[in-house]
């Protein structure tokens, strides 16, 4: 897989929980990290998403926010 995006986090998927026309997918990615992406159940389905399976989670944004305590 090549793309432009810099940040491709390889990890595993914790838990998918589907909604109306959306689920919110949960990749561990190790050290007690967890990302998460809302993408459609269209998607899901197209990408056979299982929780166990291998998966990246791909982050290309504009901006980057930083908060803190």
């Amino acid at each position: 897989m090549k793309i432009s995006a810099r940040n491709v986090l390889k990890g595993t998927i914790a838990e998918i929980v589907k909604g109306a026309t959306t689920s919110h997918v949960r990749i561990d990615i190790g050290g007690g990290a967890i990302v998460t992406a809302s993408i459609t159940n269209e998607a899901v389905a197209d990408l056979k998403l299982e929780k166990g399976k291998q998966a990246y989670a791909v982050i290309k944004a504009s901006d980057v926010m930083v908060g803190m305590d």
